[in-house]
């Protein structure tokens, strides 16, 4: 199951720093979006990326041209038609997610591998709805996927072996080490780290410390390179609200509930560093 031909749905953050990153390795890389603006803001945001590691030195001029010429962008999903491997990264909601694979599946050819980039959502709701239940999985990548190390491939009751080893070898060249997690709610990383910053917002909320006093207990005394509420409004409050609801929702554990404060933030469209207010304020969006 050689992959050589990669397809990425969305090119949000997430989305446009995996196909930055495939490009890289030498992908042949298709980037689709829903509208010709959000393309362009993806695109420009790879482009971006390359432009900035050049005046670096990280790369030279010749290095961010071949790059460049392995990725193009899409409006047509019929355009997958020879992938090797999707990888969607678009919003965290079940039903979209359902409507691309059932999609998907009637595009890309027999034996190709879809996967998902969903940080806690499951698996095989999502292989439901397609033919192919061997050949989908889960392949989380971390923010910013360019830097970032570590990828799960989170395997599902029906990926085969083969799917698995190819996602494997597929992360590998890209630079990352894989981890395998089963297809349980939040996964290995989210399932542990959730909970540790639900626990830093009730206990600001409770009055029992400020967050700067968090923040540095925990960077100090733990070795952490962030603290919870430093992580909190870079990955994004939204993003660890919906992934606390979706594990709670299979492991009705008070430890997994969305603390009061972090609902009503969020309902402020106070999201972090991406609105330029979260837990702290920030001098402009990122």
């Amino acid at each position: 199951m050689a992959i050589k031909k990669v397809g990425v749905v969305g090119g949000g953050l997430m989305g446009s720093g995996i196909a930055q990153t495939a490009a890289q390795a030498g992908y042949d890389v298709l980037l689709a979006e829903v509208s010709q603006e959000l393309l362009d803001r993806g695109m420009g945001r790879i482009n971006g990326a390359w432009d900035m590691l050049t005046k670096k030195g990280r790369i030279t001029e010749e290095q961010a041209g071949e790059y460049r010429g392995r990725i193009r962008g899409t409006l047509d999903m019929r355009d997958f038609a020879d992938r090797d491997l999707v990888i969607e990264a678009i919003i965290e909601n079940m039903d979209e997610k359902k409507k691309l694979f059932s999609a998907l599946d009637g595009i890309v050819p027999a034996g190709a591998i879809i996967a998902s980039n969903t940080s806690s959502l499951p698996i095989i709701e999502m292989a439901s709805v397609t033919a192919r239940q061997e050949n989908i999985a889960g392949l989380h990548f971390f923010n910013p996927a360019p830097v970032m190390k570590l990828v799960e491939i989170v395997r599902t009751i029906a990926t085969s072996d083969e799917t698995t080893e190819a996602l494997r070898e597929f992360a590998q060249s890209l630079g990352k080490t894989p981890i395998i997690a089963k297809d349980t709610a939040g996964f290995v990383v989210n399932f542990l780290l959730i909970p540790y910053m639900l626990s830093a917002v009730r206990m600001y909320e409770n009055g029992l410390a400020t967050m700067d006093d968090i923040d540095t207990g925990m960077k100090l005394g733990c070795g952490y390179p962030m603290g919870p509420f430093e992580l909190l409004d870079y990955v994004g409050l939204d993003t660890t609200l919906y992934a606390a609801e979706a594990i709670y929702h299979e492991y009705p554990d008070p430890a997994y509930a969305p603390p009061t404060l972090l609902r009503r933030m969020v309902q402020a469209g106070r999201y972090g560093m991406k609105t330029g207010k979260g837990f702290r304020e920030y001098a402009e969006k990122r």
